[in-house]
């Protein structure tokens, strides 16, 4: 045991160091979308979502690095990361408006004006529609119309068309969330 320690001395420091430079660069970036949440309203589940792909960048560069802590070489990442993400684009493109949506969601957290409660018009030439923000989900805008429906509304969509504030935070309840 002591002389596997003795042959890899380096790999060993190397992980330490990589392993406390991610748990911090881990911290301040959930530590920023905290802020961006709490300045702007956001419910903290919404920012819990933002949490969980904050995980996943740090999980992917965390293997890259330690890889190549390792003694991986540049080529054979390159190769296999190469490999993994034109898997991953196949099944993507196939899967286009799921991943859409997921960018769309992204994109809501940290800079769509409305608030759950608001009641927004959607300008959409083939489906105009208003109701109520219930919801945001990863996906979807839960939407409620004036006849009492709900509506799913795909994030992608809802920053694709022009949308009007009708009426400011309808909802009365101290669990307003922000969007």
């Amino acid at each position: 045991m002591y002389d596997l320690l003795l042959i890899h001395t380096r790999e060993l420091i190397y992980t330490a160091i990589i392993i406390i430079f991610i748990s911090v660069i881990q911290f301040i970036l959930k530590k920023a979308a905290h802020r961006v949440g709490e300045k702007g309203g956001i419910n903290l589940n919404r920012t819990r979502l933002m949490f969980k792909y904050i995980n996943i960048l740090i999980i992917l560069i965390s293997i890259f690095l330690l890889a190549f802590a390792w003694g991986v070489g540049l080529t054979d990442l390159a190769l296999v990361f190469s490999s993994t993400f034109a898997v991953i684009g196949v099944a993507l493109f196939a899967i286009w408006s799921i991943l859409s949506n997921i960018t769309s969601g992204v994109i809501l957290f940290f800079s769509f004006p409305y608030k759950i409660g608001d009641t927004i018009r959607i300008h959409d030439k083939d489906f105009p529609f208003e109701g109520m923000i219930e919801d945001v989900k990863a996906f979807h805008l839960h939407l409620r119309n004036p006849e009492g429906e709900l509506v799913t509304y795909p994030n992608n969509l809802i920053l694709q068309k022009a949308v009007t504030l009708v009426t400011k935070d309808e909802l009365t309840s101290d669990d307003k969330d922000g969007l």
